[in-house]
């Protein structure tokens, strides 16, 4: 391959990847190239493209370099830079915005109103499943040197995510806290839960293997399949109350059924989990007992330099999530075991973190 060449994957649809020689970009005005380390697979990609193309209009997906959960070194500098050099570790947050817009100036780039200027990394400009990125400086979280590239690539988009939501409700040593569907962005509500100070984590999920993961790796204080005794369980292990707090994570109506259920008077529940529908009965599911719904996508640039402030003083890992690591050579390999649900986080690693 020439020197000024990389590989880089793409998403056609119906559960391809092509993997493609193309050009490394040079940074403009304002922008970064990185090296990059990990990027790790979120299930939006696996849902909203991998398996086919469900976005419309901007929101799209543009047969762009996919991945949209890297992280990196910055490696070459354009000019106008104000704060990152050279040789700095960085998350990247993955929706470029235009900066100006409401939304924008609160942070918040993933619901930038601006149409043209509006672009996911991995969905409308190239993404992180390629040997580098190019990146506008704006969108980088530095990270810090006791946190990995795996962690960071994390933080990008999950752990991020998460972070916000449980913000929403806030947790306390005061909560029980039950958490809905227990794929990688599950398993970081429960870490993330455990570590903001709740009292106990409850997890449900259709799928054997991610609860296994849960209790071996302590995630959970308990973890019950989602069947028809679920709710009758987590009453049980609450003596009859029910959770202070709950996650779904599932994006599926029963699974968002069970967290409004199994949430007792006065408590909070997020729905986190992208798609699907919910069907409940307003008044003695939600309003009788003065329970509040939050919904919450993504979160906001600084919210994410909070949350990795807070991972090195909780001094907790996002990569232990992790159970299985490839290289760009094997990107096919690693979508298809996404795919097929039965595993924590799995991602695309380079360099030192290629373990």
């Amino acid at each position: 391959m020439k020197a000024n060449m990389m590989k880089a994957a793409y998403l056609p649809g119906n559960r391809e990847v092509i993997l493609k020689e193309v050009a490394i970009p040079e940074p403009g005005h304002g922008e970064v190239l990185i090296r990059m380390k990990a990027s790790t697979i979120c299930g939006s990609d696996i849902r909203a493209i991998y398996r086919e193309h469900l976005g419309k209009g901007p929101e799209a997906y543009q047969n762009k370099i996919c991945g949209h959960e890297p992280c990196g070194q910055i490696v070459k500098c354009g000019p106008g830079l104000r704060r990152f050099k050279e040789k700095d570790r960085v998350i990247i947050y993955h929706i470029s915005g235009c900066g100006v817009c409401n939304n924008c100036r609160r942070g918040y780039m993933i619901s930038c109103t601006n149409e043209k200027y509006r672009r996911a990394y991995g969905w409308q400009r190239d993404g992180g499943m390629a040997e580098y990125i190019l990146a506008e400086e704006k969108d980088l979280v530095a990270l810090p040197d006791s946190l990995t590239y795996a962690d960071g690539a994390q933080v990008a988009c999950g752990f991020g995510t998460v972070y916000e939501g449980l913000e929403k409700i806030g947790i306390s040593g005061n909560h029980t806290v039950l958490v809905v569907g227990l794929g990688p962005v599950g398993l970081a509500s429960c870490m993330l839960a455990k570590a903001m100070g709740a009292n106990k984590v409850i997890g449900v999920d259709t799928v054997q293997e991610r609860l296994d993961i849960a209790l071996e790796k302590k995630l959970v204080d308990d973890g019950f399949l989602s069947d028809k005794e679920a709710l009758s369980k987590i009453l049980a292990a609450t003596n009859g109350y029910g959770v202070e707090r709950a996650v779904d994570c599932s994006g599926n109506t029963h699974g968002r059924q069970l967290a409004i259920r199994a949430t007792r008077e006065w408590g909070k529940i997020v729905f986190i989990g992208e798609g699907g529908t919910v069907e409940f009965n307003p008044s003695p599911d939600m309003l009788h007992g003065q329970k509040t719904i939050f919904g919450s996508w993504v979160t906001s640039i600084w919210k994410m330099e909070i949350l990795v402030e807070n991972l090195v003083k909780w001094g907790i890992h996002p990569e232990s999530l992790i159970t299985n690591r490839f290289d760009l050579d094997h990107v096919t390999e690693a979508y298809e075991l996404m795919d097929k649900g039965r595993c924590g986080k799995v991602g695309i690693f380079f360099d030192e973190e290629l373990k």
